[in-house]
């Protein structure tokens, strides 16, 4: 019992860790911005370099505890976990915008004080410089993303265009906390090729309106199979049930005019001898139908009184009731007072 108990919470952590692992690859580098001289400014109002990341899937996931680098190190397979980690920046807990909505994005600022706020990391990002950025998992073991940024003038950015390319964005083109790439004129079908280029994303979406669709019609139709089945077994007692003495009835005088066609068969081979026993067995047959036919009826019951004499005598049978006058005169006398002698 003990080693089940081991295995399934086994089972329970690395499903956890799975689970975990595949929502972190949701997260993505998105935009950067190394050299900030009039871009966005944080809740001080000073400007800092500022990275974004971007939530690609609809559900919202916590990146506490994940880390950024821009120490190529950290690639070195031998280092240990300690060893990496003091060459990273690590997003603090203990606050809410770190949970990131579907499809939402974050901004993160560098080369400041993480005393300010949890999003202010204390990440080394120099200015105008080329400059290799690494994003991991909490296990500081697991490269979730990295981009390589070429150096950039003041205010411009570095900007994810799908999964694959980048590119470098004017000052008046930088968007922070939206969307990198948007274009009015743009048609949907570009927009589409532009944001899923493999065509994965539509190829999942028409699958499951196509299963939806199906799902929708099985219930449709085993609803209305149910509904039919009961009418069909409504109609089939309300058939049934009313004919039932009439079925009977019919099956009574199938039998009597067997049993007459039979009786006349057998007389018109014996050329008319015994014709009073068959005349006689009809006769018993069409009164015995007579009397038996009502009782065939559902929920009708025939009582047929039977007239005796025991009316009159029980009436004399004691004391307290007037003397009766029987009906018939071979009926006993009984005395109603003690004889003397």
């Amino acid at each position: 019992m003990k080693k089940t108990k081991i295995l399934l919470s086994g089972l329970l952590l690395a499903s956890a860790t799975a689970m975990m692992a595949q929502g972190a690859k949701n997260i993505r580098i998105n935009e950067v911005l190394t050299n900030n001289t009039a871009s966005i400014q944080d809740d001080y109002g000073q400007n800092h370099a500022w990275i974004e990341l971007e939530n690609t899937s609809f559900t919202t996931y916590n990146v506490r505890g994940m880390y950024f680098t821009t120490d190529r190190s950290v690639l070195d397979p031998k280092m240990s976990v300690p060893e990496r980690i003091k060459r990273m920046s690590v997003i603090p807990s203990g606050d809410p915008r770190t949970q990131i909505g579907g499809h939402q994005h974050l901004i993160f600022y560098c080369n400041s004080n993480p005393a300010q706020s949890k999003l202010h990391l204390s990440l080394n990002v120099p200015l105008s410089e080329p400059l290799w950025l690494g994003f991991y998992n909490g296990n500081a073991t697991e490269l979730i993303d990295s981009v390589t940024i070429p150096a950039l003038a003041a205010d411009q950015s570095y900007a994810r265009q799908n999964a694959k390319s980048w590119a470098v964005k004017s000052a008046e083109n930088v968007t922070p906390g939206i969307e990198n790439f948007i274009k009015t004129d743009e048609t949907k079908d570009a927009y589409l090729k532009r944001e899923d280029p493999h065509g994965f994303g539509i190829t999942l979406l028409a699958m499951g309106i196509v299963f939806f669709c199906l799902a929708v019609l099985f219930v449709f139709f085993w609803v209305f199979g149910i509904i039919m089945r009961n009418i069909e077994m409504a109609k089939k007692v309300a058939n049934t049930q009313p004919i039932k003495p009439i079925t009977k009835t019919v099956e009574v005088t199938h039998d009597l005019a067997h049993a007459t066609g039979n009786i006349l068969q057998d007389g018109l081979k014996t050329k008319g001898i015994d014709k009073e026993v068959y005349i006689a067995v009809i006769s018993m047959a069409l009164k015995q139908y007579q009397d038996d036919v009502h009782d065939v009826e559902s929920g009708i019951i025939t009582i047929k009184a039977r007239e005796t004499g025991w009316t009159d005598e029980g009436s004399q049978m004691t004391h307290f009731s007037k003397p009766v006058i029987p009906t018939q005169h071979h009926a006993p006398k009984i005395p109603t007072t003690p004889e003397i002698r």
